[in-house]
């Protein structure tokens, strides 16, 4: 505890917590009002916590959509606790970092999810075309307390802190105005739960790596490369049992699977062949991909097309960054080619008028008479389709416009 408070340590924190910025707790204290707050009120809770009896606020309960109705619940403590919690990593991470598994990717520092994903492409390029892919329930939500303090209590030697940790797992969740205790989980969102999770995990690590397996793990994300599908759905059941009755985490049968690797799908990513395996992004990526694109290009709202672009591209230039290692140029061709058919209908849908549909093809080049054969309907999709269209509205007019598109961000990406 006294190295968590140590002041050097303690700066160093509140540093990490400015940067991150985020929003308020329930105390609906500001990182700016929080400051303010510590000014005063810092000494008297550096004591409660030399004493060991400082008692952590409640944590805010945000959802967050995941996706086909589902949502992943956030937990957001409030800023002192976020403070607390963050010095509480600094002096715990190096002390366990050590020791984790080279096989183990999620939040740790020289580490990302690209590393994890070069390492899955050199198990499958070796001829481990065979993936366990073990899905745990709810994981964040389903961490035993109990055997992660055993964990803790093997290294940590200072009772305050390991009550603290203690108090921050069972801190109560406010959703609605009302504070539900914890008896189980780690709420995501807090600067303590990654390494946290590590540590919890650090064992499955150590007992795949004793039985010789290869695997890549990044947070709860975890597959295993195997050469067959009979020693795949042998590591399964094995994964499976050490996960329920070691560490008391419920694995979901009905999402854990043995699949071969072209069929598989790692933190968005995966592969395309198995002689020359390619990396390539997941389908259900593509998926999500088209339907946040389909929410940018909206044709009724009216809004100028210079601003639905600027948007587009900030979406497009963070996906590419991250889908950078994917070496499907053909897909990318093809994303951009049904972009900009998007934005031809978005236009369409906003020259609603057949007068104003006329005169806009006019502009652009087209012949008076082949003009007015846009005045006839009223099918966007039909209308961006159109030789015309397409050719008025090609490539380079796109670009001169300010649309740049998947291939441009993927060339620019590539070598970094």
């Amino acid at each position: 505890m006294d190295d968590v408070l140590d002041s050097a340590n303690m700066a160093d924190a509140w540093d990490r917590v400015q940067r991150n910025k985020g929003a308020p707790g329930p105390d609906a204290r500001t990182i700016e009002e929080t400051a303010r707050f510590l000014k005063v009120s810092w000494p008297e809770l550096k004591e409660e916590l030399r004493a060991g009896s400082y008692q952590p606020g409640p944590v805010r309960t945000v959802h967050i959509p995941k996706g086909k109705g589902k949502y992943r619940m956030l937990g957001i403590p409030n800023v002192v606790d976020r403070l607390i919690q963050q010095a509480i990593h600094q002096v715990l991470s190096p002390h366990y970092e050590k020791d984790f598994s080279p096989s183990s990717f999620g939040f740790r520092p020289g580490r990302n999810a690209w590393q994890a994903i070069e390492q899955a492409h050199d198990y499958v390029k070796q001829g481990y075309t065979t993936v366990v892919d073990i899905d745990l329930e709810k994981f964040f939500d389903q961490v035993n307390h109990d055997i992660l303090m055993a964990r803790l209590a093997r290294r940590i030697q200072d009772k305050r802190l390991l009550g603290l940790i203690r108090r921050y797992l069972q801190s109560g969740m406010m959703m609605d105005g009302l504070v539900s205790q914890r008896a189980k989980g780690t709420p995501q969102g807090s600067p303590l739960s990654p390494l946290l999770s590590n540590i919890l995990l650090d064992e499955l690590d150590k007992e795949l790596e004793a039985r010789g397996h290869r695997f890549c793990r990044y947070a709860d994300d975890c597959q295993v490369y195997v050469k067959s599908p009979r020693a795949g759905h042998r590591v399964k059941e094995s994964m499976t049992a050490f996960l329920e009755t070691r560490l008391k985490l419920p694995v979901n049968r009905s999402k854990s699977r043995v699949v071969a690797a072209s069929r598989s799908s790692f933190l968005g990513y995966g592969f395309l062949g198995m002689a020359n395996p390619r990396i390539r992004c997941s389908t259900e990526t593509v998926k999500r991909f088209k339907r946040r694109v389909r929410q940018l290009t909206r044709g009724h709202d009216r809004e100028a097309i210079g601003v639905k672009l600027a948007r587009l591209d900030r979406y497009i230039r963070g996906w590419a960054s991250y889908f950078r290692l994917a070496k499907t140029h053909r897909l990318f061709a093809d994303l951009d080619g049904w972009i900009r058919s998007r934005l031809r209908m978005c236009l369409m849908k906003q020259w609603f008028k057949p007068r104003t549909r006329v005169r806009k093809m006019i502009e652009l080049g087209l012949p008076v008479d082949e003009a007015r054969g846009y005045s006839q309907h009223k099918r966007w999709w039909f209308l961006a389709q159109l030789h015309h269209t397409r050719f008025l509205m090609n490539n380079h007019w796109w670009r001169d416009q300010g649309f740049r598109g998947v291939n441009f961000y993927m060339n620019r990406f590539a070598n970094t």
